[in-house]
């Protein structure tokens, strides 16, 4: 795995993303999540649905920063994720992990590859700079897809030690019981496609949870911004 791809995967790196749950405050709100035994179930469905939609598009992204791009793709790109995104809650979050992504990234890898992403998308949705960022860096679409497929159950991961005090040797036993290998390896084999043909799993599950999660976050303190 590249190195970029290890650093945007890192939860030091301050891209915002220890704000976010990936839902499981939500989850744990409902008493849907209460324990270790019930993560695996979670986890897993994050990851074939969200997950794997956010690992097509940043291995897309990747495969696109390594080649010169026509004026245009990077606006394609992010409108296609948009599109396969229905909760503005969802939506949101990705954005501002996005913006965080990029303010750091512009330091760390600097290029005119980002500049052209950022000037037709200034507010780009996280799997697509983070894509472009692992591309622009050396890595492969694969790298780009480990990185945002793993973050995307690492999050709720972690949320899940500090909500309900879990025990953090069982619960990243979970993680490393997952099958991204499988997850990313279908994400890196449509990196070239075109976008508007790009898979497009859903979760109407989380969708739901991400918009009440942010009514409710308006309402009472919460931990996690989503």
């Amino acid at each position: 795995m590249d190195l970029s791809a290890l650093i945007l995967a890192d939860s030091r790196f301050p891209g915002g993303g220890h704000v976010h749950s990936g839902g499981l405050e939500e989850v744990v709100a409902r008493k849907l999540v209460t324990s270790v035994r019930d993560l695996p179930g979670f986890l897993s469905g994050r990851l074939r649905t969200t997950g794997y939609l956010a690992a097509v598009f940043a291995a897309a992204s990747a495969h696109a920063a390594a080649r010169s791009v026509v004026s245009g793709h990077w606006a394609r790109l992010d409108a296609e994720l948009d599109a396969r995104t229905p909760s503005l809650a969802q939506r949101e979050a990705s954005r501002a992990q996005g913006r965080g992504t990029a303010r750091a990234g512009r330091i760390a890898w600097p290029s005119p590859v980002l500049d052209a992403l950022l000037a037709e998308t200034p507010r780009p949705h996280h799997p697509i700079v983070l894509g472009a960022l692992v591309g622009v860096a050396g890595g492969s679409p694969h790298d780009a897809a480990m990185a945002v497929a793993y973050l995307s159950v690492s999050g709720p991961a972690s949320a899940a030690i500090r909500l309900l005090g879990l025990d953090p040797f069982a619960v990243n036993a979970v993680v490393a019981r997952l099958d991204l290998a499988a997850v990313c390896s279908d994400a890196a084999a449509v990196a070239g496609d075109d976008p508007a043909s790009l898979p497009s799993p859903g979760s109407p599950a989380l969708d739901l949870f991400a918009e009440a999660h942010a009514r409710h976050h308006e309402e009472e303190v919460r931990l996690f911004a989503s």
